[in-house]
């Protein structure tokens, strides 16, 4: 249940960050839109001006030069207006994946509130037995040594499932399923020091000090039972050829 609320809440800083990023998002093509209608407005400007220029031209060179330059400003006009319908366009896709994003995490949040009030029942319910194993905690870790406790301490709060302590299960870590060579499982079982797992870096112990019983498969009674059945069935055969001889 802590994992799961723990997940829940990095997911909502996630969405968070994302709606806060399209909401930047938006406002920068709204500037943009800003920025683009004050060019528009610049170059009418220029537009109206270089029109009344052209009553005043003297010769033919003028007149294009004033011509060419509203040809020009009538083209950065249109630009801008196309500029600003696909910032238009991007802001109502962002709006909607504001949208989106935000009816998600409200979805999260009520998960989350409702994850938070289960555990918060179960706390209140294993509370004495919490404050229990807190005092049989704090009367063990006055036996260990401060160097490997805090050893052991530093492992559990990097491990992300708060297990320090795995047991080997079927060959291999039993935090992170990477594989035990069996020099190291023959380490393991001896009990002569602490070892841990060079991938993810939890002390491991064998099942047994761990207190789990592994089924074991007794391969040598199974090619034992294989080997009477193979001479049975010789037998059985040798047996036969007589008979046929007879």
């Amino acid at each position: 249940m802590p994992l799961e609320v723990q997940d829940l809440e990095d997911e909502i800083a996630g969405l968070t960050t994302r709606v806060e990023k399209i909401q930047n998002e938006i406002s920068e093509f709204q500037r943009a839109i800003t920025q683009k209608k004050g060019e528009i407005v610049e170059a009418e400007a220029s537009v109206a001006r270089y029109k009344s220029q052209l009553d005043e031209v003297k010769n033919n060179r003028e007149y294009d030069t004033l011509s060419k330059e509203i040809e020009f400003q009538t083209l950065e006009i249109e630009l801008c207006n196309k500029k600003i319908r696909e910032a238009n366009a991007r802001i109502q896709e962002k709006k909607s994946e504001l949208q989106a994003n935000e009816e998600v995490i409200k979805e999260r949040q009520g998960d989350l509130e409702m994850k938070k009030s289960e555990l918060e029942e179960i706390m209140t319910e294993t509370r004495a037995e919490e404050e229990k194993l807190k005092e049989k905690v704090k009367d063990l870790e006055s036996k260990i040594e401060t160097r490997l406790l805090t050893s052991f301490k530093r492992i559990r709060k990097n491990a992300r499932n708060g297990l320090g302590i795995v047991y080997v299960q079927r060959d291999a870590c039993g935090g992170c399923f990477n594989k035990i060579p069996p020099q190291r499982q023959l380490d393991i079982k001896m009990h002569k020091k602490i070892i841990v797992c060079e991938y993810c870096g939890r002390i491991m112990i064998d099942p047994e000090l761990a207190g789990v019983k592994i089924d074991k498969v007794v391969t040598e009674e199974k090619k034992t039972t294989r080997k009477r059945a193979i001479r049975k069935t010789a037998s059985s055969k040798r047996t036969t050829d007589a008979s046929d001889m007879d």
